[in-house]
This record gives structure tokens, sequence and C-alpha cells, in this order.
């Protein structure tokens, strides 16, 4: 493979870590960076590099953070005996966007996965477990995703919680607004006829 130097090599293999980014865009990117736009590179480059130094995961939630607590779990308005359970901060963003839930959260960043490694102290199962056993929670939501491993991590987390006496529900699965029974798949098409309601 043709080389540009070292330290190009390098940049365009970094740039590979981002998703959807292959040999290609990384190289199409570095050219970008390097011959267009030093002013732009320099910027994501500082950052990048601040972003690094100072943000974490909040202490409670595990969305990422740049204080110990993020801002909504130390806002005092928001309801304390809601928890909504995501396996992404994005889901966090995706749900605030969408709706008007004004309860906690608690991020997973993941989801169970037993041939990949990733099991309940991965997700932070023993901090929710402290959560749920020290908090005034009434309601869980599980938000995870409808795949086989979400299923699986919502159905493990709603053992937890009915252990505990508190209500678990889940985000209703069936069919988008605008779509046509004869093109959705039998496993949405399911879901949507087992928890169909009163209209």
């Amino acid at each position: 493979m043709a080389s540009l130097g070292p330290n190009i090599d390098e940049l365009m293999q970094a740039l590979r870590c981002l998703p959807g980014v292959g040999p290609k865009s990384a190289q199409r990117m570095t050219f970008q960076l390097l011959e267009r736009n030093r002013d732009g590179a320099e910027r994501l480059m500082l950052s990048l590099q601040a972003a690094l130094q100072n943000v974490r995961h909040c202490q409670r939630c595990r969305i990422l953070s740049e204080t110990e607590l993020c801002s909504r779990c130390s806002d005092p308005d928001r309801r304390q005996d809601q928890l909504c359970i995501v396996e992404m901060p994005s889901d966090v963003l995706a749900i605030e966007q969408a709706t008007a839930y004004q309860g906690q959260y608690f991020v997973l960043n993941g989801h169970l996965s037993p041939l990949d490694g990733i099991g309940p102290e991965t997700l932070g199962i023993p901090t929710l477990i402290r959560w749920l056993d020290s908090q005034e929670t009434e309601e869980i939501i599980l938000a995870t995703n409808p795949t086989v491993e979400g299923e699986a991590t919502a159905h493990y987390i709603s053992e937890l919680a009915r252990a505990r006496q508190i209500r678990v529900t889940r985000l209703a699965h069936g069919i988008p607004l605008g779509g046509e029974l004869e093109y959705v798949d039998s496993t949405t098409l399911s879901h949507a006829f087992a928890g169909r309601g009163t209209v």
C-alpha cells in the first residue's frame, strides 16, 4: 500500500475508529483536514482533547457529563419516582427530544451479551441495584432496543425490579405511524397485536 508518511497514515488509521468510516472515507477526511481545512482540524483537535479531559460518566445515571452529577440528576424538578432505563446516552437525547418525560434515567452503555463478555457488572447493574434499594422508585420504564439482546437485558432488569415490588413497564413495540400491515415484519406485527390497547 502506498504511503504518504507515518503521520498521515496514523491519522487515517485513527479516523477509522469512527463508526461507518472505512479506508476511503478516512483518506478523504484526512486530505480535507490537512489540505483544505487546517483551522477546522485544529478546532477538532482542541475540542476532542478538552472532551477527553473533562467528560466522564454521571455518578448516578451514567450518562456522559462534565460534572459529577449531570443536569438531569441534579434537577430538583424532575420526578424521582420514575426511572427510564436505556442502552446508550443517545437514547436519552432521543427520548428528551420526542417526549415530555420528566423522570430519571439510567444508562447501561450497552446490553447483556455473554458471548461478547458483557455481563451485569459491565452495564452498571450493581449501581442500579443500589439505586433501587435506596431511592423511592415506583416505576421502571424499560427502553432497551427491541433486539434479542435488548429483550434479554429488559427481562433481567424487570426481574430485579419485581423482586423489589417496583412496577415495570416496557416501551410499546408496534407498527410505525404511516406503516402498512402488509409491509410490516412478522415479529413487529406480533408485538403490536399482543400489545394492542383500547381506543
